[in-house]
């Protein structure tokens, strides 16, 4: 388990909003948690000892990081940064995003904050279990607002959603996160034209019939505005397109 420390100190000693864990598969329990932790989440690095990483989460995330946690979905911390991979790469490809909160004594003070976690699989031997066993060793980066300092250039502000033929979200790209204030799961499952502003619905409804009307064809639209998590609106620039099944000749899904 010191050595996870040493492993995991280029990450965490590099960013100050990064902190990393390792989470025993077989019991959910935290086996480590470097120094950061306490200090990002504003709390004292006692309420970590013997406690379940998902007490720290928000009760709607649970599920989400047990589904990108199962061990046949995590890649192996050691090809991942070995000479034929490079930890970017395996970070672009499995990340997800939860809320952690470092209080636990009463409900009505809990302050959740977003994560992008990066889960990684390790084997760990730590004195009290002479055998190795298997633990998720995760990199939680903390989600700041796009709008803060450092601020998100205009031009960078750009991110993609995929949708139903009726017009549910199905995919959020993560470059979203910082700009909304949602995470991927808040949306997905959820109808677009309820985020809208409401003048701005039937504005979607002319989008949709030329998406399929162009069938697959790319093209710009006019502004709309997208209710953010705080409840103020923004004004998005949108493109367009769909994927069109060459055996039904249908609309799969739409691209935003």
């Amino acid at each position: 388990i010191e050595e996870i420390d040493s492993i995991t100190s280029e990450y965490t000693l590099k960013n100050n909003d990064i902190f990393a864990a390792a989470v025993s598969l077989n019991t959910g329990r935290i086996v480590y948690i470097s120094d950061q932790a306490a200090s990002i989440l504003n709390c004292k690095r006692e309420v970590f000892q013997n406690a379940k990483f998902v007490e720290f989460l928000s009760p709607q995330d649970v599920s989400v990081f047990h589904s990108f946690t199962t061990p046949y979905r995590l890649p192996s911390w050691s090809m991942c940064t070995g000479a034929e991979s490079s930890p970017p790469d395996c970070m672009q490809e499995k990340s997800f995003f939860c809320r952690i909160s470092g209080g636990k004594e009463r409900a009505g003070d809990l302050q959740y904050l977003p994560f992008r976690m990066t889960p990684y699989l390790m084997k760990v031997q730590d004195s009290g279990h002479p055998e190795d066993h298997l633990c998720c060793l995760l990199l939680a980066e903390r989600v700041h607002s796009g709008y803060d300092a450092p601020r998100i250039p205009t031009d960078k502000r750009v991110f993609t959603t995929t949708h139903t033929p009726t017009c549910v979200f199905q995919d959020v790209d993560e470059r979203a996160v910082p700009l909304l204030g949602y995470l991927p799961q808040d949306l997905i499952g959820t109808a677009a034209l309820l985020h809208l502003h409401p003048s701005d619905r039937q504005v979607m409804l002319g989008i949709h019939r030329k998406i399929l009307q162009f069938g697959g064809q790319p093209f710009d639209h006019s502004s709309i505005r997208f209710c953010a998590h705080n409840g103020e609106y923004i004004i998005l620039d949108t493109s367009w397109s769909s994927f069109v099944n060459p055996w039904s000749r249908k609309v799969s899904f739409v691209i935003g």
